[in-house]
Order: C-alpha cells, then sequence, then structure tokens
C-alpha cells in the first residue's frame, strides 16, 4: 500500500463571485493546482468532483464533475462526482487518498467548487440548505434540538425576530444553549471565538471578510438566532479550492521538497445518542479513527483548522478533537491557546466565519490552508515553530442532534532538511 501525498493545491479567493460559474471557478482552482504541483492536465488520472447546491440551483445533477472538468479539457479519465453536504471535498479527498493509497491510480485530482450567490433566487438558496438534512424527520429533529436548550432563562432579546437566515442557525443556536446550560460556557467565550476569527482572517489575502473585530463589537453586532450574532456565523460564498494526490511512485518524478503526507483521514456519521452523550459525537468518532491510522494523538497536533460554521462549532469540536474536556472549549479560547502564537492555533485562515463557507469546496479548503502552514509559506499568519502535524475536521448537514457526517484528516510537514 502506497503512502499518498498532496503535492498541488490551489483556490480561488472567497467572496460573491456573481460574475463567474461554477466551471471558471473550478478552472482557476485547477490551473493553480498543476501549477504547484509542477503537473500538466495530462497527468491527472482521475477526479473527484465536489459540490451541493448546483443541482438546487441551476438543475444540473448527477454529472457536475463531468460538465465541469471536461469544460476544462479533462477528457477518458475517471471523474467522481461526491456530495456530501459541508463535508463534500474532505470526502473527496478520502476517496482519492484510499484509491491512490490501493495502487488504482498514482495521480489524483481533488476539486471542490460551490456557487451559492445567486439574488434572483434568494428564496432557492436558503431552501437549498434544508436539503442537507433529513426532509421526512426534519419537525421532529428540530423538536429534539430545541429541546436540548430548554430550561435555560433566556435574555428578553433571544425573543426578538431576527428575519431571514439559514435553519443551521437555528440549530447552532439550540447546541450553545444546550453547552451554556450543562457546562457554564458563555456567550461572551462563543463571541471570543469569532473575534479570534475575524483577527486571523486580516492575514489571508483570499479571505472573504479581512477586517478584525473585537469581543465587543461581536456581540454588539445584529443578532441571527441567540445567542449568535451575525459575526459569529459563517458568510454564504462562492469559491473553488483544488488539491494534487500522488502516490509515492508518482513523488519520484516530482519536487518532494513542499509535499506533504496524508498521514491519516476518516470518516464518520452519528447515532442515536442523547444530548448528555457528548463523548458519542460523531466528529470525536471520525477524529479518533484519524488519531489511530496516524499513530499520534491530540497532543502531537501543532495546529487545526476546524468546522466553525458557527462560532459555537469551534468549541464544539475543539472538545470533539480532544484538544480539551468536555465543557472546556470556551475557557480553551479565552486563554489565548488557540490564537496565532498560542498553544494550538486553530483556524489562523480565518475559519468558515471570516475567511468564507462555499459549502462543497470548504474541506478542500481547510487542507489548502494546513499544507500551506505545513509548507511555512503562509506569510504573516505563518504558525512559527516549524508545525509538523496539521488536523482538518469538516462536519456536513445535520441528523438527530449532530451533524449527518464528519471527516477528520491529520497531514504531516514535508521533510526539512
Amino acid at each position: 500500500m502506497s503512502e499518498t501525498y498532496i503535492v498541488g493545491i490551489g483556490m480561488t479567493p472567497l467572496a460573491k463571485h456573481l460574475s463567474l460559474s461554477v466551471k471558471q471557478l473550478s478552472a482557476m482552482a485547477v490551473d493553480k493546482a498543476l501549477q504547484d504541483a509542477g503537473l500538466e492536465r495530462g497527468a491527472v488520472e482521475a477526479a473527484w468532483f465536489c459540490n451541493t447546491r448546483q443541482g438546487a440551483l441551476e438543475g444540473q445533477h448527477g454529472v457536475r464533475g463531468q460538465c465541469s472538468l471536461r469544460a476544462y479539457g479533462f477528457e477518458g479519465i475517471a471523474i467522481f462526482n461526491t456530495d456530501n453536504a459541508c463535508a463534500s471535498s474532505s470526502s473527496g479527498l478520502l476517496q482519492a487518498h484510499a484509491a491512490v493509497k490501493a495502487g488504482l491510480y498514482d495521480v489524483a485530482l481533488v476539486v471542490g467548487a460551490e456557487k451559492m450567490n445567486y439574488p434572483e433566487k434568494r428564496e432557492q438558496m436558503f431552501e437549498a440548505f434544508k436539503g442537507s438534512w433529513d426532509r421526512d424527520l426534519a419537525e421532529q429533529h428540530m423538536q429534539a434540538l430545541l429541546a436540548m436548550g430548554a430550561g435555560m432563562e433566556l435574555p428578553p432579546e433571544a425573543l426578538a425576530e431576527t428575519g431571514e437566515r439559514s435553519v443551521f442557525m437555528d440549530i447552532y443556536a439550540a447546541q450553545a444553549r444546550f453547552h451554556m446550560k450543562t457546562f457554564g460556557t458563555t456567550q461572551r467565550q462563543i463571541a471570543a471565538v469569532a473575534a479570534k476569527n475575524h483577527w486571523h482572517s486580516q492575514f489571508n489575502p483570499l479571505a472573504q471578510y479581512r477586517t478584525p473585530m473585537t469581543v465587543e463589537e461581536v456581540l454588539a453586532d445584529k443578532l441571527v438566532a441567540w445567542p449568535m450574532t451575525r459575526s459569529m456565523c459563517a458568510p454564504m460564498s462562492d469559491g473553488a479550492a483544488a488539491l494534487v494526490v500522488v502516490s509515492e511512485k508518482a513523488l519520484k518524478r516530482l519536487d518532494a521538497r513542499r509535499a506533504v503526507r496524508i498521514r491519516g483521514i476518516a470518516a464518520s456519521s452519528g447515532s442515536q445518542r442523547t444530548a448528555e452523550q457528548v463523548d458519542r459525537h460523531l466528529t470525536r468518532g471520525a477524529a479518533g479513527r484519524a488519531y489511530e491510522a496516524a499513530g499520534v494523538g491530540p497532543q502531537d497536533i501543532s495546529l487545526a483548522e476546524l468546522h466553525d460554521a458557527s462560532a459555537i462549532a469551534e468549541i464544539l469540536h475543539s472538545e470533539n478533537c480532544g484538544f480539551c474536556d468536555y465543557g472546556d472549549g470556551g475557557a480553551l479560547v479565552e486563554s489565548g491557546a488557540t490564537r496565532l502564537g498560542g498553544r494550538l492555533p486553530l483556524n489562523v485562515s480565518g475559519g468558515l466565519l471570516s475567511k468564507g463557507h462555499p459549502i462543497g469546496a470548504t474541506g478542500a479548503i481547510q487542507v489548502h490552508e494546513i499544507v500551506t502552514q505545513l509548507r511555512g509559506e503562509a506569510g504573516q499568519r505563518q504558525v512559527p515553530g516549524n508545525p509538523r502535524l496539521g488536523m482538518t475536521e469538516n462536519g456536513g448537514g445535520f441528523y438527530g442532534l449532530e451533524e449527518a457526517a464528519c471527516v477528520v484528516g491529520i497531514f504531516e510537514a514535508p521533510s526539512r532538511p
């Protein structure tokens, strides 16, 4: 079984790209990834195309990858379509890694591309979010989620009408209330996550938002669903990222000095757990399998990109990934340990909160950041001390009390002379 390496990365800036199509965004990312790898288009033997919204918003179902990648010029190769909600492109990477490791291909391409902003289809944009949970059980699941925060005394502003939003922001608000009620987490600690990630994003030229914010500014922002304000919620973003994955055999033909090894990668779905069974969260399962595959533990990780679609999610997943005990995620961020320069920097890209969240592309974008950091090429946001191991945690959709899918990856820095 071959080891696998990421030798090429590329991504577009994240923004509202109203004049660019999915095909154009994909081409921009693939161009950069192939150039970074030092490979021509003809070297790619298989590709995974990862997208969630094109079917709902453009009517392009079934063969999205063939449409975007053949438009780029790929012909004759295997092309697979991966839709796993927000975990789509991390799932594509897991599949490409497995195929290369098994010897089916020596050079594989993973492309995550998403266009979410269609001003003329605003109702459809918000309706599309509901496709990432069980439509038959939606009311049942929502009632169970809202019950998580039952019994907590809410401030008057929690009852205010806040207008249009993704259904997932109500879900995250319910999870935040449960964490606050159970562990004593405060709204200020949740705001500290957002302030940290908005501060990080000023150093990322590809981020959608690059304006630092203080905790006070985050708390004073427009309320979305208490305790979440707008700055604690990821924006709707357009963008794409591409990754080139190769075998040991192919690596011998390339410059190995910037090759990042996929040390371990694993996925999970959830279980019929209760809210109180926090140690059975699907992210804990995926992280445990990834640690086992990599032969490391949480204490070995130098930095991580966690799926902070809302600020509470970073707190939850810092606990689920074993970086602190359950209930201590809020204190962890307040301590400064997760800030750039701290003991365990989290979301130094700006995270989904500030860098942006183009659903199907987000997993590949997280990996783009980790590879950049492990190569020592992150500029002003570079984690000091030659980071050795980086982690990505990418959740997707919702089912029951948690995400429907999760993929966790662990990546190792190139050998340095």
